[in-house]
């Protein structure tokens, strides 16, 4: 234990959370606390939590942010710790507050169109729990089977169907929040339009846990699709393929899904999975529709995707839940590898230039390059690897960290953005100044301000100033954050 986390007011918040709280909803075990440190960015800050609290009901989550707020120390909420940007990344004395045993589906009305759920319910149980009425919910990020409703909405996260359906903001209607001196505040509601007072919905959803804890959700929910088709294309290059972008969105259908794999990410799935996908060309295209007009679509789509220079074909389902599953799932661990995976995003006339400086970025830095990509609405995650050398000591070289600051702000240069859906975090932190204008900045702190008066809720994470005293990471370049072979697919 550091003598930090000796300090008087520390220990004394250990002792009024055993008032509040049940003996199984805090944790003071070293293997629990470290787990918890971190999310799957791998982003590890220096020092050791205080405690992991997991509180089961909405009133302990009250009773852990007044103690909290009264003693003056940070609390880092935390849903399934899948996040891929260090915004749940735990500096030295903090309180871990997971929402896991939140997890109640509290009701799903197929008349109204909603659910309304806490916020530890895992994202694939939601949308199966809506399947069973015939409905959906469209958010699915990769981590949708251990991704908590909570944690996407602090991150407005996507996935593949936010193309047709929209990220996560699209998708909730109302919350309620504890703030961080423990008061509830609720937004929104159940009704499908409401234009009264400024939309502070939207203002928690993204908002990385700065702002306050979510502990309940209204999410609306969509007919479920009862007809899907699916289309692939395989070009021979992965510019062509980003360029046929603008040729399908040209035919007024509405893909549910336009994925993009290029070479290395072929070759990584043929070599994981024994496949021939590079072999059958140097990229790849996947389309879905869904509705009653997918068939309609899905023709015009795989007529645009041949015009525009694609080898065309129509699976059946089975072959397409294979596609896609490879698309989320093939490319397994990469082993022995520095890796840095990215995530950002341009608009779709630019997607060509994108791709084709990815491969220049990797190619002038002598790293290989693999592109997976939510092309359709121009979102790109690009990995940069190179082989792990002895003459390393543990530390991934240099040109891995450049390469990646070049590619962030050629997506910038290119009227794009540095996160496309994986949020800011602590990862993304060195250019956010670079998108986002001082006064803009300063502005959002003092929203903060107005929420969380003693920054108390994440204060370390996007919004901290250089400088700031206590609680802010050292305002560095990350790359000294990554010791360690860091993956974020």
């Amino acid at each position: 234990m550091t003598a930090d986390l000796l300090a008087p007011g520390r220990i004394d918040l250990r002792d009024r959370l055993r008032t509040v709280l049940n003996p199984d909803e805090i944790t003071w075990q070293d293997d629990a606390l470290e787990a918890a440190a971190v999310d799957r960015s791998g982003l590890r800050l220096p020092g050791r939590p205080l405690a992991l609290v997991t509180p089961g009901s909405v009133d302990g989550v009250r009773a852990v942010l007044r103690l909290a707020q009264a003693a003056g120390v940070t609390v880092v909420p935390r849903g399934g710790g899948s996040g891929l940007s260090g915004a749940a990344a735990v500096p030295d004395g903090a309180v871990v507050l997971s929402t896991t045993r939140l997890d109640r589906i509290l009701e799903i009305d197929p008349a109204d169109g909603v659910a309304v759920v806490q916020p530890g319910v895992i994202v694939a149980d939601l949308d199966a729990a809506a399947a069973e009425h015939g409905l959906l919910y469209p958010p699915d990020p990769a981590s949708h089977r251990i991704a908590t409703v909570g944690g996407t909405i602090a991150t407005n996260a996507g996935g593949l169907r936010c193309v047709k359906y929209g990220v996560t903001r699209d998708s909730v209607l109302g919350l309620t929040v504890v703030l961080a001196d423990g008061s509830l505040l609720r937004t929104g509601g159940r009704t499908l339009k409401g234009v009264v007072g400024y939309d502070l919905t939207g203002l928690f959803v993204g908002a990385e846990g700065t702002l306050g804890v979510v502990v309940e959700a209204i999410v609306k929910l969509w007919p479920r699709p009862i007809h899907t088709r699916t289309a692939v294309a395989f070009f021979d290059s992965a510019e062509l393929a980003a360029a046929a972008v603008t040729t399908v969105a040209a035919t007024g259908a509405r893909p549910s899904a336009l994925e993009l794999m290029d070479t290395g990410a072929l070759r990584a799935i043929d070599r994981a999975q024994h496949t021939d996908l590079a072999g059958r060309g140097s990229a790849l295209l996947i389309a879905q529709t869904d509705g009653f007009g997918a068939d309609a679509e899905i023709t015009a789509v795989a007529d645009a995707l041949t015009r525009a220079g694609g080898r065309t074909e129509l699976p059946d389902q089975a072959a397409a839940e294979r596609y896609l599953w490879l698309r989320r799932h093939g490319r397994g661990v990469p082993a022995d590898e520095w890796v840095i995976g990215e995530d950002v995003a341009v608009p779709r006339s630019a997607l060509p230039a994108a791709v084709r400086a990815i491969e220049d970025i990797a190619g002038r830095h002598g790293l290989d390059s693999a592109l997976v990509a939510h092309i359709g609405d121009g979102n790109l995650h690009p990995v940069l690897t190179t082989p792990k050398s002895s003459t390393d000591q543990g530390v991934a070289p240099t040109r891995l960290h450049r390469a990646a600051d070049e590619l962030v702000r050629t997506a910038l240069a290119l009227g794009g953005t540095i996160t496309g859906e994986h949020g800011v975090g602590i990862a993304k932190r060195p250019w956010l100044a670079a998108e986002l204008a001082e006064d803009s900045l300063a502005r959002q702190r003092r929203i903060k301000a107005i929420f969380d008066p003693t920054g108390i809720l994440n204060p370390h994470t996007w919004l901290a100033q250089a400088g700031a005293p206590g609680r802010s990471v050292p305002d560095r370049d990350v790359s000294e954050l990554f010791d360690e072979n860091i993956s974020r697919p």
